[in-house]
């Protein structure tokens, strides 16, 4: 799996976030560091694809071809804590939701699995809008990981979280060491960061 891209640019109003922003990586995990307001998280939203660039390209290949935005869409997996669930509908239900949009057909065991691997076993049954902000961080990576994506993109994943919910982030970053799969992590914590193989800073728009 490789990741292009080329000449990023991004503002918004008058505002330029970054610009001329270009780098390729080709490795299992990466970080993205810079200071509060650099552009982390606008950056992780154009490499998703959930915000469009004002100029450039974001290219995801695999074995030199580029991939459609159909199966890169089905093969992704994005959380943060600005994302929010159904208030009204459980973990399980809510995971479910995403499983019918997603369409898989293998989901239930690994919702069910996820759940457990996330702490969230014991409050399954409540609703979103009930559970505390660390266990709404945790369902947040449950549903970006329980179809297993091959890439996965996270932004401040240890947010709100416990030490024992920040073990999570190793756990996963395990998980991605294979050639097929790619984790993205934009983080300005240094304990986030270290589990990445290379870090990209935004401010300085090169690999450290």
């Amino acid at each position: 799996m490789t990741l292009q891209v080329k000449r990023l640019k991004k503002t918004f109003g008058p505002h330029t976030v970054f610009s001329d922003l270009s780098f390729e990586y080709s490795g299992n995990t990466l970080g993205i560091a810079g200071s509060n307001g650099s552009g982390k998280s606008t950056l992780l939203k154009c490499l998703a694809g959930l915000l469009s660039p004002t100029e450039g390209e974001v290219n995801w290949l695999e074995n030199n071809e580029r991939i459609s935005a159909q199966i890169f869409n089905q093969s992704m997996g994005y959380a943060a804590p600005y994302i929010n669930l159904y208030d009204e509908l459980t973990v399980i239900e809510n995971l479910q939701f995403l499983s019918n949009i997603r369409r898989h057909t293998d989901s239930a065991e690994n919702i069910k699995k996820w759940i457990s691997k996330t702490g969230l076993s014991n409050v399954e049954g409540q609703p979103y809008g009930t559970l505390s902000t660390g266990q709404q961080q945790r369902l947040r990576i449950a549903a970006a990981l329980f179809h297993q994506p091959d890439i996965l993109l996270l932004d401040e994943p240890g947010s709100n979280l416990d030490e024992t919910g920040r073990s999570l982030v190793s756990e996963i970053a395990n998980l991605y060491q294979d050639p097929r799969h790619l984790l993205i992590i934009a983080s300005n914590d240094p304990r986030e960061l270290e589990v990445c193989q290379q870090i990209f800073t935004v401010e300085r728009q090169q690999f450290i």
